[in-house]
Protein backbone atom coordinates (compact mmCIF):
# COMPACT_ATOMS: atom_id res chain seq x y z
CA UNK A 1 0.00 0.00 0.00
CA UNK A 2 2.79 2.42 0.91
CA UNK A 3 4.68 1.79 -2.30
CA UNK A 4 1.48 2.20 -4.37
CA UNK A 5 0.57 5.55 -2.79
CA UNK A 6 4.11 6.90 -3.15
CA UNK A 7 4.15 5.65 -6.71
CA UNK A 8 0.87 7.40 -7.52
CA UNK A 9 2.07 10.61 -5.85
CA UNK A 10 5.26 10.59 -7.92
CA UNK A 11 3.42 9.79 -11.17
CA UNK A 12 0.89 12.59 -10.53
CA UNK A 13 3.57 15.16 -9.76
CA UNK A 14 5.64 14.15 -12.78
CA UNK A 15 2.54 14.42 -15.00
CA UNK A 16 1.89 17.91 -13.64
CA UNK A 17 5.52 18.90 -14.24
CA UNK A 18 5.36 17.49 -17.77
CA UNK A 19 2.02 19.25 -18.39
CA UNK A 20 3.41 22.58 -17.13
CA UNK A 21 6.45 22.19 -19.41
CA UNK A 22 4.30 21.50 -22.46
CA UNK A 23 1.97 24.42 -21.61
CA UNK A 24 4.91 26.79 -21.14
CA UNK A 25 6.35 25.81 -24.52
CA UNK A 26 2.94 26.02 -26.21
CA UNK A 27 2.19 29.52 -24.86
CA UNK A 28 5.75 30.70 -25.59
CA UNK A 29 5.51 29.82 -29.30
CA UNK A 30 2.05 31.47 -29.43
CA UNK A 31 3.69 34.58 -27.96
CA UNK A 32 1.29 34.52 -25.03
CA UNK A 33 3.97 35.50 -22.53
CA UNK A 34 1.72 36.07 -19.52
CA UNK A 35 0.39 32.51 -19.77
CA UNK A 36 3.93 31.31 -20.47
CA UNK A 37 5.14 32.97 -17.26
CA UNK A 38 2.26 31.43 -15.35
CA UNK A 39 3.06 27.96 -16.78
CA UNK A 40 6.75 28.33 -15.90
CA UNK A 41 5.80 29.41 -12.39
CA UNK A 42 3.64 26.25 -12.06
CA UNK A 43 6.56 24.19 -13.43
CA UNK A 44 8.98 25.58 -10.82
CA UNK A 45 6.40 25.18 -8.07
CA UNK A 46 5.60 21.55 -9.01
CA UNK A 47 9.32 20.75 -9.26
CA UNK A 48 10.04 22.20 -5.81
CA UNK A 49 7.08 20.28 -4.37
CA UNK A 50 8.43 17.07 -5.91
CA UNK A 51 11.94 17.70 -4.55
CA UNK A 52 10.52 18.48 -1.11
CA UNK A 53 8.32 15.36 -1.20
CA UNK A 54 11.20 13.09 -2.25
CA UNK A 55 13.61 14.67 0.27
CA UNK A 56 11.06 14.34 3.04
CA UNK A 57 10.58 10.64 2.27
CA UNK A 58 14.33 10.05 1.92
CA UNK A 59 15.08 11.84 5.19
CA UNK A 60 12.59 9.71 7.05
CA UNK A 61 14.02 6.53 5.62
CA UNK A 62 17.58 7.76 6.30
CA UNK A 63 16.66 8.66 9.91
CA UNK A 64 15.07 5.26 10.28
CA UNK A 65 18.15 3.34 9.10
CA UNK A 66 20.49 5.53 11.18
CA UNK A 67 18.40 4.75 14.24
CA UNK A 68 18.47 1.01 13.45
CA UNK A 69 22.23 1.19 12.91
CA UNK A 70 22.69 2.83 16.32
CA UNK A 71 20.23 0.38 17.92
CA UNK A 72 17.94 3.29 18.80
CA UNK A 73 14.41 1.90 18.72
CA UNK A 74 12.77 4.94 20.36
CA UNK A 75 12.32 6.76 17.02
CA UNK A 76 8.63 7.23 16.18
CA UNK A 77 7.08 8.95 13.14
CA UNK A 78 3.72 10.77 13.38
CA UNK A 79 0.89 8.73 11.87
CA UNK A 80 -1.69 11.52 11.57
CA UNK A 81 -0.83 13.65 8.56
CA UNK A 82 -2.72 15.37 5.82
CA UNK A 83 -0.80 13.48 3.14
CA UNK A 84 -2.15 9.93 3.06
CA UNK A 85 0.95 8.40 1.47
CA UNK A 86 3.30 9.88 4.13
CA UNK A 87 0.93 8.82 6.88
CA UNK A 88 1.00 5.22 5.64
CA UNK A 89 4.78 5.39 5.17
CA UNK A 90 5.22 6.54 8.77
CA UNK A 91 2.92 3.78 10.01
CA UNK A 92 4.87 1.13 8.06
CA UNK A 93 8.24 2.44 9.32
CA UNK A 94 6.93 2.35 12.90
CA UNK A 95 5.73 -1.23 12.44
CA UNK A 96 9.07 -2.24 10.91
CA UNK A 97 10.89 -0.55 13.78
CA UNK A 98 8.85 -2.58 16.31
CA UNK A 99 9.55 -5.82 14.44
CA UNK A 100 13.30 -5.15 14.30
CA UNK A 101 13.27 -4.16 17.97
CA UNK A 102 11.52 -7.42 18.85
CA UNK A 103 14.05 -9.45 16.82
CA UNK A 104 16.90 -7.52 18.44
CA UNK A 105 15.58 -8.21 21.94
CA UNK A 106 15.14 -11.89 21.16
CA UNK A 107 18.67 -12.02 19.75
CA UNK A 108 20.05 -10.34 22.88
CA UNK A 109 18.16 -12.78 25.11
CA UNK A 110 19.46 -15.70 23.09
CA UNK A 111 23.01 -14.33 23.20
CA UNK A 112 22.79 -13.89 26.98
CA UNK A 113 21.46 -17.44 27.25
CA UNK A 114 24.38 -18.89 25.30
CA UNK A 115 26.88 -16.72 27.17
CA UNK A 116 25.49 -17.95 30.48
CA UNK A 117 25.89 -21.55 29.29
CA UNK A 118 29.50 -20.84 28.28
CA UNK A 119 30.19 -19.10 31.59
CA UNK A 120 28.89 -22.08 33.57
CA UNK A 121 30.71 -24.68 31.43
CA UNK A 122 33.30 -26.88 33.16
CA UNK A 123 35.76 -26.28 30.34
CA UNK A 124 37.56 -23.05 29.50
CA UNK A 125 36.61 -21.24 26.29
CA UNK A 126 38.35 -18.19 24.83
CA UNK A 127 38.62 -16.43 21.47
CA UNK A 128 41.76 -14.70 20.22
CA UNK A 129 42.24 -12.42 17.21
CA UNK A 130 45.32 -12.30 14.97
CA UNK A 131 46.92 -9.60 17.16
CA UNK A 132 46.74 -11.70 20.30
CA UNK A 133 43.83 -9.84 21.90
CA UNK A 134 41.54 -12.10 23.94
CA UNK A 135 38.04 -11.06 22.90
CA UNK A 136 36.25 -13.46 25.23
CA UNK A 137 37.29 -15.73 28.11
CA UNK A 138 34.81 -17.45 30.40
CA UNK A 139 35.22 -17.73 34.15
CA UNK A 140 36.51 -21.30 33.91
CA UNK A 141 39.41 -20.15 31.72
CA UNK A 142 40.38 -17.46 34.22
CA UNK A 143 40.10 -20.02 37.03
CA UNK A 144 42.29 -22.58 35.22
CA UNK A 145 44.94 -19.95 34.45
CA UNK A 146 44.44 -18.28 37.85
CA UNK A 147 44.44 -14.84 36.20
CA UNK A 148 41.72 -12.25 35.70
CA UNK A 149 40.82 -10.35 33.61
CA UNK A 150 42.35 -11.87 30.47
CA UNK A 151 42.69 -9.29 27.68
CA UNK A 152 45.84 -10.34 25.80
CA UNK A 153 47.92 -13.49 25.54
CA UNK A 154 50.96 -11.53 26.80
CA UNK A 155 49.33 -11.65 30.24
CA UNK A 156 49.92 -15.42 30.20
CA UNK A 157 53.63 -14.71 30.75
CA UNK A 158 52.72 -13.92 34.34
CA UNK A 159 51.07 -17.34 34.62
CA UNK A 160 53.75 -19.42 32.90
CA UNK A 161 56.29 -18.55 30.19
CA UNK A 162 55.80 -21.90 28.43
CA UNK A 163 52.04 -21.34 28.37
CA UNK A 164 52.54 -17.96 26.68
CA UNK A 165 54.92 -19.45 24.10
CA UNK A 166 52.43 -22.21 23.40
CA UNK A 167 49.60 -19.72 22.78
CA UNK A 168 51.87 -17.53 20.67
CA UNK A 169 52.59 -20.43 18.30
CA UNK A 170 49.13 -22.01 18.47
CA UNK A 171 47.58 -22.70 15.06
CA UNK A 172 44.04 -23.77 14.13
CA UNK A 173 43.17 -27.46 14.58
CA UNK A 174 46.08 -28.14 16.93
CA UNK A 175 45.99 -30.01 20.23
CA UNK A 176 48.55 -29.23 22.92
CA UNK A 177 49.24 -30.50 26.42
CA UNK A 178 50.62 -28.18 29.09
CA UNK A 179 51.34 -28.56 32.79
CA UNK A 180 50.95 -25.61 35.17
CA UNK A 181 52.57 -25.84 38.59
CA UNK A 182 52.45 -23.40 41.48
CA UNK A 183 52.96 -23.58 45.23
CA UNK A 184 49.38 -24.80 45.76
CA UNK A 185 48.65 -27.28 42.99
CA UNK A 186 49.60 -28.88 39.70
CA UNK A 187 47.32 -28.78 36.68
CA UNK A 188 47.46 -30.86 33.52
CA UNK A 189 45.68 -28.91 30.78
CA UNK A 190 44.81 -29.84 27.22
CA UNK A 191 44.30 -27.09 24.60
CA UNK A 192 42.25 -27.61 21.45
CA UNK A 193 42.06 -24.86 18.83
CA UNK A 194 39.86 -24.22 15.83
CA UNK A 195 39.31 -21.34 13.42
CA UNK A 196 36.05 -19.37 13.36
CA UNK A 197 34.89 -16.33 11.37
CA UNK A 198 33.09 -13.43 13.06
CA UNK A 199 32.12 -10.19 11.31
CA UNK A 200 34.52 -10.98 8.47
CA UNK A 201 37.47 -11.54 10.82
CA UNK A 202 39.27 -14.82 11.44
CA UNK A 203 39.44 -15.72 15.14
CA UNK A 204 41.04 -18.59 17.02
CA UNK A 205 38.69 -20.47 19.33
CA UNK A 206 40.57 -22.32 22.08
CA UNK A 207 39.06 -24.88 24.44
CA UNK A 208 40.98 -25.48 27.70
CA UNK A 209 40.29 -28.54 29.84
CA UNK A 210 41.78 -29.80 33.09
CA UNK A 211 42.39 -33.50 32.48
CA UNK A 212 43.87 -34.33 35.89
CA UNK A 213 40.52 -35.66 37.11
CA UNK A 214 40.02 -37.75 33.99
CA UNK A 215 43.59 -39.05 34.21
CA UNK A 216 43.15 -39.92 37.88
CA UNK A 217 39.92 -41.78 37.17
CA UNK A 218 41.50 -43.60 34.22
CA UNK A 219 44.57 -44.47 36.27
CA UNK A 220 42.43 -45.77 39.15
CA UNK A 221 40.35 -47.81 36.73
CA UNK A 222 43.51 -49.27 35.15
CA UNK A 223 44.90 -50.19 38.57
CA UNK A 224 41.63 -51.88 39.53
CA UNK A 225 41.65 -53.93 36.33
CA UNK A 226 45.34 -54.80 36.74
CA UNK A 227 44.93 -55.84 40.38
CA UNK A 228 41.89 -57.94 39.48
CA UNK A 229 43.85 -59.78 36.77
CA UNK A 230 46.95 -60.18 38.94
CA UNK A 231 44.84 -61.48 41.82
CA UNK A 232 43.13 -63.95 39.50
CA UNK A 233 46.42 -65.27 38.07
CA UNK A 234 48.20 -65.49 41.42
CA UNK A 235 45.24 -67.16 43.13
CA UNK A 236 45.01 -69.73 40.33
CA UNK A 237 48.63 -70.61 41.02
CA UNK A 238 48.66 -70.39 44.82
CA UNK A 239 45.40 -72.28 45.49
CA UNK A 240 46.65 -75.70 44.24
CA UNK A 241 49.94 -75.22 46.14
CA UNK A 242 48.05 -74.52 49.37
CA UNK A 243 45.70 -77.46 48.87
CA UNK A 244 48.45 -79.95 48.04
CA UNK A 245 50.63 -78.68 50.91
CA UNK A 246 47.79 -79.30 53.36
CA UNK A 247 47.31 -82.84 51.99
CA UNK A 248 51.02 -83.67 52.26
CA UNK A 249 51.17 -82.16 55.76
CA UNK A 250 48.50 -84.60 56.95
CA UNK A 251 50.87 -87.48 56.10
CA UNK A 252 53.44 -86.13 58.53
CA UNK A 253 51.39 -84.44 61.23
CA UNK A 254 48.17 -85.13 63.09
CA UNK A 255 46.37 -83.50 65.99
CA UNK A 256 48.50 -85.68 68.32
CA UNK A 257 51.78 -84.48 66.85
CA UNK A 258 54.25 -85.81 64.23
CA UNK A 259 53.51 -89.16 62.61
CA UNK A 260 55.92 -91.94 63.63
CA UNK A 261 58.28 -93.23 60.95
CA UNK A 262 56.88 -96.76 61.25
CA UNK A 263 53.41 -95.48 60.27
CA UNK A 264 54.59 -94.33 56.83
CA UNK A 265 53.84 -96.48 53.80
CA UNK A 266 54.91 -96.38 50.16
CA UNK A 267 51.72 -94.67 48.92
CA UNK A 268 52.35 -91.77 51.30
CA UNK A 269 55.84 -91.31 49.87
CA UNK A 270 54.59 -91.55 46.25
CA UNK A 271 51.80 -89.01 46.89
CA UNK A 272 54.27 -86.70 48.63
CA UNK A 273 56.64 -86.83 45.63
CA UNK A 274 53.79 -86.17 43.19
CA UNK A 275 52.55 -83.30 45.31
CA UNK A 276 56.01 -81.74 45.51
CA UNK A 277 56.35 -82.04 41.72
CA UNK A 278 53.06 -80.19 41.27
CA UNK A 279 54.17 -77.52 43.77
CA UNK A 280 57.43 -77.17 41.84
CA UNK A 281 55.55 -76.76 38.51
CA UNK A 282 53.14 -74.25 39.99
CA UNK A 283 56.03 -72.34 41.54
CA UNK A 284 57.81 -72.33 38.19
CA UNK A 285 54.68 -70.99 36.48
CA UNK A 286 54.45 -68.26 39.10
CA UNK A 287 58.13 -67.38 38.57
CA UNK A 288 57.53 -67.25 34.81
CA UNK A 289 54.53 -64.99 35.39
CA UNK A 290 56.60 -62.65 37.58
CA UNK A 291 59.40 -62.66 34.98
CA UNK A 292 56.93 -61.66 32.26
CA UNK A 293 55.78 -58.82 34.52
CA UNK A 294 59.39 -57.66 34.90
CA UNK A 295 59.95 -57.77 31.13
CA UNK A 296 56.77 -55.74 30.66
CA UNK A 297 58.07 -53.02 32.99
CA UNK A 298 61.60 -52.91 31.55
CA UNK A 299 60.81 -52.47 27.86
CA UNK A 300 63.81 -50.81 26.15
CA UNK A 301 63.57 -47.52 24.25
CA UNK A 302 62.95 -48.10 20.50
CA UNK A 303 66.01 -48.13 18.26
CA UNK A 304 64.37 -46.56 15.21
CA UNK A 305 65.44 -46.68 11.59
CA UNK A 306 63.76 -46.48 8.19
CA UNK A 307 62.26 -49.89 7.36
CA UNK A 308 60.61 -50.92 4.09
CA UNK A 309 57.01 -51.84 4.94
CA UNK A 310 56.74 -54.50 2.21
CA UNK A 311 59.83 -56.35 3.44
CA UNK A 312 58.68 -56.16 7.07
CA UNK A 313 55.22 -57.61 6.38
CA UNK A 314 56.56 -60.31 4.06
CA UNK A 315 59.00 -61.41 6.79
CA UNK A 316 56.15 -61.67 9.29
CA UNK A 317 54.12 -63.63 6.73
CA UNK A 318 56.94 -66.16 6.32
CA UNK A 319 57.23 -66.57 10.08
CA UNK A 320 53.48 -67.03 10.41
CA UNK A 321 53.34 -69.62 7.65
CA UNK A 322 55.07 -71.96 10.13
CA UNK A 323 52.40 -71.17 12.71
CA UNK A 324 49.58 -71.64 10.22
CA UNK A 325 48.80 -75.35 10.50
CA UNK A 326 45.25 -74.66 9.32
CA UNK A 327 45.56 -74.88 5.53
CA UNK A 328 42.16 -73.23 5.02
CA UNK A 329 43.55 -69.94 6.42
CA UNK A 330 45.17 -67.60 3.87
CA UNK A 331 47.72 -64.89 4.64
CA UNK A 332 47.79 -61.76 2.47
CA UNK A 333 50.06 -58.70 2.45
CA UNK A 334 48.95 -55.36 0.94
CA UNK A 335 51.21 -52.28 0.90
CA UNK A 336 50.26 -48.93 -0.68
CA UNK A 337 52.35 -47.21 -1.86
CA UNK A 338 54.78 -49.98 -2.73
CA UNK A 339 57.83 -48.01 -1.55
CA UNK A 340 56.28 -47.13 1.84
CA UNK A 341 58.87 -46.80 4.61
CA UNK A 342 58.32 -46.72 8.37
CA UNK A 343 60.58 -45.07 10.96
CA UNK A 344 60.37 -47.80 13.62
CA UNK A 345 62.23 -50.30 15.77
CA UNK A 346 61.93 -53.32 13.48
CA UNK A 347 62.27 -55.93 16.23
CA UNK A 348 59.62 -54.38 18.45
CA UNK A 349 57.08 -53.81 15.65
CA UNK A 350 57.74 -57.32 14.33
CA UNK A 351 56.96 -58.61 17.81
CA UNK A 352 53.59 -56.80 17.71
CA UNK A 353 52.73 -58.08 14.22
CA UNK A 354 53.70 -61.65 15.08
CA UNK A 355 51.54 -61.54 18.20
CA UNK A 356 48.54 -60.06 16.36
CA UNK A 357 48.89 -62.48 13.43
CA UNK A 358 49.23 -65.47 15.78
CA UNK A 359 46.08 -64.41 17.65
CA UNK A 360 44.25 -64.00 14.34
CA UNK A 361 45.29 -67.44 13.08
CA UNK A 362 44.32 -69.09 16.37
CA UNK A 363 40.89 -67.44 16.22
CA UNK A 364 40.33 -69.02 12.77
CA UNK A 365 41.09 -72.61 13.81
CA UNK A 366 38.24 -74.84 12.65
CA UNK A 367 36.81 -72.17 10.35
CA UNK A 368 36.65 -72.60 6.59
CA UNK A 369 37.92 -69.83 4.28
CA UNK A 370 39.78 -68.07 7.08
CA UNK A 371 41.63 -64.94 5.94
CA UNK A 372 44.28 -62.83 7.62
CA UNK A 373 45.36 -59.59 5.94
CA UNK A 374 48.29 -57.36 6.84
CA UNK A 375 47.85 -53.92 5.27
CA UNK A 376 50.25 -50.97 5.37
CA UNK A 377 49.38 -47.52 4.04
CA UNK A 378 48.93 -43.80 4.68
CA UNK A 379 45.78 -42.15 6.05
CA UNK A 380 44.19 -38.97 4.71
CA UNK A 381 45.94 -37.14 7.56
CA UNK A 382 49.31 -38.34 6.19
CA UNK A 383 49.78 -40.77 9.09
CA UNK A 384 51.30 -44.16 8.35
CA UNK A 385 49.55 -47.27 9.61
CA UNK A 386 49.59 -51.07 9.66
CA UNK A 387 46.43 -53.17 10.01
CA UNK A 388 45.99 -56.85 10.88
CA UNK A 389 42.53 -58.02 9.81
CA UNK A 390 40.85 -61.41 10.18
CA UNK A 391 37.38 -62.71 9.41
CA UNK A 392 37.14 -64.76 12.61
CA UNK A 393 34.33 -64.83 15.19
CA UNK A 394 35.42 -61.46 16.58
CA UNK A 395 35.93 -60.14 20.08
CA UNK A 396 32.89 -59.98 22.41
CA UNK A 397 31.87 -56.39 23.05
CA UNK A 398 32.10 -56.83 26.83
CA UNK A 399 35.81 -57.75 26.48
CA UNK A 400 36.81 -54.84 24.24
CA UNK A 401 37.85 -52.72 27.25
CA UNK A 402 39.75 -55.59 28.86
CA UNK A 403 41.98 -56.97 26.12
CA UNK A 404 44.73 -54.33 26.56
CA UNK A 405 44.85 -54.80 30.36
CA UNK A 406 48.17 -56.46 31.35
CA UNK A 407 47.87 -60.24 32.06
CA UNK A 408 44.26 -60.42 30.94
CA UNK A 409 43.68 -63.47 28.74
CA UNK A 410 40.83 -65.71 27.66
CA UNK A 411 43.17 -68.52 26.61
CA UNK A 412 44.23 -71.54 28.63
CA UNK A 413 47.87 -70.82 27.76
CA UNK A 414 49.86 -67.58 27.61
CA UNK A 415 50.62 -64.79 30.04
CA UNK A 416 48.16 -62.22 28.70
CA UNK A 417 50.72 -59.46 28.19
CA UNK A 418 50.92 -59.60 24.37
CA UNK A 419 48.40 -56.85 23.62
CA UNK A 420 49.34 -54.68 26.59
CA UNK A 421 53.00 -55.01 25.55
CA UNK A 422 52.02 -54.06 22.00
CA UNK A 423 50.26 -50.95 23.28
CA UNK A 424 53.27 -49.94 25.34
CA UNK A 425 55.58 -50.40 22.33
CA UNK A 426 53.31 -48.19 20.21
CA UNK A 427 53.30 -45.50 22.92
CA UNK A 428 57.11 -45.59 22.95
CA UNK A 429 56.96 -45.06 19.16
CA UNK A 430 54.72 -42.03 19.68
CA UNK A 431 51.77 -43.84 18.12
CA UNK A 432 48.80 -45.90 19.22
CA UNK A 433 46.97 -49.17 18.65
CA UNK A 434 43.21 -49.66 18.60
CA UNK A 435 40.78 -52.41 17.67
CA UNK A 436 37.38 -52.73 16.03
CA UNK A 437 35.40 -55.96 15.83
CA UNK A 438 32.28 -56.09 13.68
CA UNK A 439 32.21 -58.26 10.57
CA UNK A 440 36.00 -58.38 10.76
CA UNK A 441 38.40 -57.93 13.65
CA UNK A 442 40.86 -55.15 12.82
CA UNK A 443 43.88 -54.12 14.88
CA UNK A 444 45.32 -50.80 13.64
CA UNK A 445 48.78 -49.48 14.45
CA UNK A 446 48.99 -45.70 13.89
CA UNK A 447 52.45 -44.12 13.64
CA UNK A 448 52.81 -40.37 14.29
Amino acid sequence: MVSRNIYLQLVLRIILIAGSSVAAAFFFFREQYILTFFAVFLLVLMTSFLIHYVNQTNRKIAYFFDAIKNEDFTLRFPEKLSVKSLEELNHSLNMLNEMIQDIHLKKQAQEQYYQEIIKQADIGILTINDKGHILFANATTESLFDYTPLNHIKQLRQVDQKLYELFEDLKPFERKLVQLTNERERKQLTLKSTSISSEGKELLLVVVQDIDKELDEKETDSWVKLIRVLTHEIMNTITPITSISESILKYFKTNNGLVALKDFNESHIQNTVKGLEVIKEQGGDLMEFVQSYRSFLSLPKPDKSLINAERLLQKVKVLMSQENSNETTSLEVIVKPNDLELYIDEKQISQILINLSKNAIQSLIGQDNGKVKMIAGVTKDKKKYIQVIDNGPGIPQELMDEIFVPFFTTKDTGTGIGLSLSKQIMHLHGGNIHVTSNEHTTFTLIFE
